[in-house]
């Protein structure tokens, strides 16, 4: 019997059951989509992990080793698993040519590495150990994806020759946020180039308890073990950091998708509403005849959980489809998942249930039922509330409006409860369609860099890893003094001191002097230090000390303690993210780095400035900071650019289908209204006029709050995705021309042409029919 009714349902309203299965059917693949691809990444990055045997504790170093004492303190140290010191030999970008492509441009620090004998493997794209041969060199994926790089080039490096014989994972830099990369090439040749490069080593270490790789660290710094380098990196930062870019387009996709599921419930709320208006008299007389509301409610629950059941699926096996292109690159940088398999069972599970919720929202909105009057359902075939609000109508009031603007504004005015649905689902819809786009124009414009602990400038000098650091910063700082094309320039200088904790015990704290108001940088709360007794914290720092603002941190400088009060929060991707900021003065000589900021003049020839400062002063890293950030957050900008276009479409066909329901429920519930203003005289043209002029007043109305809660809440959200990857804070940086000319402009072609499609049966209305009484 329920099967009967079904396919006759479904014959008899085709467009709403098409319409209600695709809303389903997209809220089912989303959602299965979403479960895969998280499933699949981390047990990917996991696999590649476990393969590769990655550390979980690895600290940079440039200088002498002192094995002994290494070997001293692994031994000592309870938790420690195994430890290994592996060669990295530094390469200036420019002495490495992919075939006719120079690395000079590359804000990367390039090295050559051997193979591991003991773990921190380098991974072949088949996911083995790889062992070049003589002559043979494996280059980063990273150069592979850029496309610099191809199987058979020849890379040149200080005049030697090697030849591509394929790409490399690396658990560690693979990346493009890790400022490394590694290539690895045979031993006999890392000797013979050996003298070219400059040498810095990698100290790792495997712990059997890797949840304590924060006391590891303390202990590490606190035996005066080598420390010449960047901040040392965790194994859970290196999880972080292979997670991003894919982690943020999964982040962005779930972000559509519960928007687009809260419209898919409003949809078919939509489509459930017409349909009872359309079955009015039907229902009517089944209850007339004695049959329970729990009975008719079985009708329409068979029907729907046939529709939701068929969407479900095919949403899951569509999902299955949509994975590959988003697969390809997890697969190309981590490998194979190894849990696909679980991966499908989540999706399954996700579909499953979209199935469910929909099916128990159904029988939520088919409560109505009990409302429903046999006696009304079978002498006027629908809802009276549309009768009486016919009887309202007063044209006398109309102020001089033309009628059909009048009696369209006035029916939205009467009927608020109902048209607010449809104005929920367009700020819904503009929220989903403005919210992407501006998280990508924040990410993508220059200035998110200060959001990230980074000041705005044009030209950006490391000084780190080199011996005698503050002579040289001294000779870049004072040839730049004297350079006309630069218009200011600072000296930002980072020491190691003892923090001294509340239970008595003494921790290591990074903090970087100078002056903090030359390129300043954005602060989650407070501001900048001014003053000798005030210090800034990074939001790692403060969350590790559970420290705010205001609060005193004690160091100890120069051998005595001094206390500092702590002036501002911020965020900080750059050196491990757990850093301070302040202005006091040392007599420190342990520089761990040197970093000089540069603003040139409005004329000044950026990349022949670069180009001369790297050849003078070969000892420091000198970037365009434009490059820089390319480089760095190119991936993440892609893939959330990739996902605001995504968004763009997917709420505009929402519109457009949203719309369209919505208008066919709404003639459906106003037959009768409508025949009594076609017997006073009204023709067709001038009832649609009024629906279209309904349809405008609630397009406005959702546009405008929707671009207001977009540029306003939209930023709460976009803090959610964005704070995955170190900004704990950031102000969207909208764009005009998109936010308030295109999208709404988009929406409104979009309402326009599904309600001018949604009333086209007005015409087919007969008043005999519908005006008995």
């Amino acid at each position: 019997m329920y099967r009967k009714i079904i396919i006759n349902d479904v014959k008899k309203s085709k467009l709403i059951t098409i319409t209600i299965t695709a809303f389903i059917l997209l809220a089912a693949m989303l959602t299965s989509l979403a479960a895969i691809l998280s499933v699949n990444l981390f047990s990917a990055i996991n696999n590649m992990m476990l393969r590769a045997e990655t550390p979980h504790f690895m600290q940079m170093h440039s200088g002498d080793i002192d094995m002994e004492r290494l070997s001293a303190f692994a031994d000592t140290e309870n938790n420690v698993e195994d430890f290994q010191v592996l060669p990295f030999l530094n390469i200036e970008g420019a002495e490495i040519v992919i075939g006719e492509n120079s690395l000079a441009g590359s804000v990367q620090d390039n090295g050559l590495s051997v193979q591991s004998r003991r773990f921190d493997f380098l991974l072949g794209l088949n996911g083995n150990i790889i062992y070049p041969a003589k002559g043979e060199i494996y280059v980063p994926i990273y150069y592979m994806k850029q496309g610099l790089a191809g199987i058979g080039d020849t890379i040149t490096i200080h005049g030697g020759s090697f030849t591509v014989a394929g790409f490399l994972r690396d658990s560690q830099m693979n990346a493009s946020m890790v400022s490394s990369k590694r290539f690895l090439i045979n031993e006999s040749d890392f000797e013979k180039v050996k003298k070219f490069g400059k040498l810095e080593y990698l100290i790792e270490f495997r712990l059997r308890d890797s949840s304590a790789v924060s006391a590891f660290e303390s202990g590490y710094i606190a035996a005066g073990l080598p420390t010449n380098g960047p901040p040392a990196i965790t194994h859970s930062l290196f999880k972080l950091v292979n997670a991003l870019d894919d982690g943020m387009m999964i982040a962005m996709l779930i972000l559509i998708s519960v928007l687009v599921i809260v419209i898919n419930f409003l949809c078919i709320r939509f489509t459930l509403l017409a349909k009872v208006e359309e079955d009015y008299r039907e229902i009517g007389v089944l209850k007339a005849i004695g049959l329970q509301v729990g009975s008719i409610k079985k009708l329409y629950l068979a029907k729907y959980g046939a529709i939701a059941g068929t969407a479900c699926i095919a949403g899951f096996i569509l999902s299955l489809f949509a994975k590959e292109p988003l697969m390809e690159n997890i697969r190309l940088y981590m490998g194979e998942s190894g849990s696909s398999g679980l991966g499908t069972v989540f999706g399954m599970i996700g579909a499953g249930i979209i199935f469910l919720v929909v099916v128990l929202y159904v029988n939520g909105v088919l409560c109505r039922f009990k409302k429903v009057s046999a006696a009304e359902a079978i002498r006027f075939g629908a809802s009276q509330s549309g009768a009486k609000l016919a009887k309202s109508f007063r044209l006398s009031c109309s102020g001089g409006l033309p009628p059909n603007i009048f009696l369209g504004i006035q029916d939205v005015l009467a009927r608020k409860k109902l048209y607010s649905t449809m104005l929920l689902v367009l700020v819904i819809s503009s929220f989903l369609m403005i919210v992407p786009q501006n998280t990508y124009n924040t990410i993508s414009q220059r200035n998110f860099m200060t959001y990230m602990g980074i000041g705005e400038c044009d030209m950006r000098i490391d000084i780190q890893q080199t011996e005698d650091i503050a002579r040289k910063t001294a000779e870049i700082a004072a040839a730049m003094a004297r350079d006309t094309d630069i218009k200011k320039y600072t000296v930002l200088t980072s020491y190691m001191f003892d923090m001294k904790m509340e239970d008595s015990t003494t921790e290591k704290l990074k903090v970087e002097l100078g002056d903090q108001s030359a390129f300043p940088i954005e602060y989650s709360a407070g501001r900048a230090p001014q003053r000798e007794s005030e210090i800034a914290i990074s939001s790692l720092v403060a969350g590790d000390l559970e420290k705010g603002l205001n609060d005193i941190i004690v160091l100890n400088i120069d051998g005595q303690e001094k206390r500092l009060t702590i002036s501002g929060i911020y965020s900080d991707i750059t050196n491990g993210g757990k850093t301070a900021k302040a202005v006091f003065k040392t007599s420190k000589d342990s520089i761990l780095w040197s970093i000089i900021p540069v603003k040139l003049q409005a004329d000044a020839a950026t990349d022949q400035k670069i180009t001369g400062y790297k050849e003078q002063f070969s000892y420091a890293k000198v970037s365009d900071i434009d490059e820089y950030i390319g480089q760095t957050f190119g991936g993440i900008t892609d893939a959330v650019k990739k996902a605001s276009y995504a968004a763009i479409a997917a709420a505009a066909i929402l519109t457009v289908l949203v719309t369209l329901l919505f208008m066919k429920m709404l003639v459906t519930k106003d037959r009768y209204p409508i025949a009594v203003l076609k017997s006073l005289g009204f023709k067709n043209e001038d009832i649609c006029r009024q629906y279209m002029v309904r349809s405008a007043i609630v397009l406005a109305a959702g546009v405008l709050i929707g671009t207001a809660l977009a540029n306003t809440l939209g930023e709460l959200v976009g803090v959610s995705l964005i704070s995955s990857f170190g900004a704990s804070t950031f102000r969207f940086d909208i764009n005009p021309l998109f936010a308030y000319l295109f999208s709404p402009v988009l929406m409104a072609v979009c309402v326009y042409l599904a309600a001018r499609f949604g009333i086209s049966e007005i015409s087919g209305l007969k008043i005999s029919e519908y005006r008995k009484e």
